[in-house]
């Protein structure tokens, strides 16, 4: 076991079994022992890929997206933007090369970038060093103002509540002690509180919740209404989201068990994007399907774009990397997109295939 399972089971053997919210909280936020406050995640030698990562496209596109809503905003002459979870900073690198050219706007920016992780803000200083940016720790830190915020691959790691519908209703699952010492699964032997808020389903089914999640976009969605300002976010989740159990866990680019080695195991849930614009209380946009989304901002173009000054390899690089992004059985279905808005300015691009007014 690790030193943050230790340190986990001798709370357990203290206080009880913990939510698996509370060890998700535990195994990748712990401050000092946490995946994400010490691990480099990204790339070959860590657990997962994002889509910055697979192409300059993503990013490009991103950045088109959000120099458009600020135009849409009436080109305010202060506007934070602000990244949650910026990864090695690719994303907003690409998304800052690609809107150079629209004037004003690199002007009006002032950067934020929302991170626990010192291994990678070391990365983002590099990939963005230049640009004026301001870390944080919490959304809440970022100061006041008209928002531009983009969340790539961010609330599917934030912790989530399990719960499994017996024959007596719905029980938390929760996570305690084996014989041994060891972490193991268990269902909670009463009722939950949250039962009023899980779907109504027969005995077996299975229901997550991230209070987390509603949380910060409920916190997004205040800020916009008060500020103006829209937000994208962009991550992993089916129409079901939030009735299955979908916690899953990565290590090395493998499935791992979900109290595997806690601090050196990614963990993340499906994105209940419904829940998300619920909470936000403003207009929103979506979700729809990440391909989708790419192909209307004009993925395919740009491809040919970057094709026409491409060697053979190349080309055909830029071509796996589109479909990787886009195909319906890789990225292009399963990744979807949500905007979230203040209603003030026109809808907008990505989410409908009617051109824009």
């Amino acid at each position: 076991m690790t030193e943050l399972g230790e340190l986990i089971a001798r709370r357990i053997a203290l206080t009880g079994p913990i939510s698996l919210a509370d060890f998700m909280a535990e195994a990748l936020g712990h401050p000092r022992l946490g995946y994400y406050r010490r691990a480099v995640p990204l790339g070959a030698a860590g657990d997962f890929t994002t889509a910055p990562e697979i192409s300059q496209m993503f990013g490009e596109l991103i950045g088109a997206w959000l120099a458009e809503r600020w135009l849409a905003m009436g080109r305010p002459s202060r506007v934070r933007l602000v990244e949650l979870g910026p990864g090695r900073g690719t994303l907003m690198a690409d998304a800052l090369r690609a809107t150079r050219g629209v004037p004003g706007f690199h002007a009006a920016i002032d950067l934020h970038l929302v991170d626990t992780n010192a291994p990678m803000r070391e990365a983002q200083r590099a990939a963005l060093q230049a640009y004026r940016s301001t870390w944080h720790e919490r959304f809440d830190e970022v100061p006041e103002g008209p928002l531009l915020l983009v969340a790539n691959e961010f609330f599917d790691a934030l912790p989530v509540r399990q719960f499994h519908r017996t024959a007596q209703g719905w029980r938390e699952r929760m996570v305690g002690l084996d014989e041994q010492g060891g972490l193991r699964l268990a269902l909670a032997p009463g009722a939950t509180p949250f039962a009023a808020v899980l779907p109504d389903a027969g005995e077996g089914a299975e229901a997550e919740l991230s209070e987390a999640g509603r949380a910060l976009a409920a916190a997004i969605g205040a800020r916009i209404a008060r500020d103006g300002g829209w937000a994208l976010i962009v991550d992993y989740g089916l129409e079901s989201a939030g009735r299955a159990a979908s916690l899953q866990a990565v290590r090395g680019h493998q499935g791992a068990g979900i109290l595997d080695r806690p601090g050196e195991t990614d963990l993340s849930a499906h994105v209940d994007f419904a829940a998300l614009a619920a909470a936000s209380g403003v207009a929103s946009f979506g979700p729809v399907g990440q391909g989708d989304f790419l192909r209307r901002l004009g993925l395919a173009e740009r491809a040919q774009a970057l094709k026409r000054h491409a060697k053979a390899d190349q080309a055909d690089a830029i071509d796996a990397a589109s479909a990787r992004l886009i195909a319906p059985d890789q990225m292009g279905t399963l990744f979807r997109v949500l905007a979230l808005g203040d209603g003030r300015s026109a809808p907008p691009a990505g989410f409908t295939d009617a051109p824009s007014d």
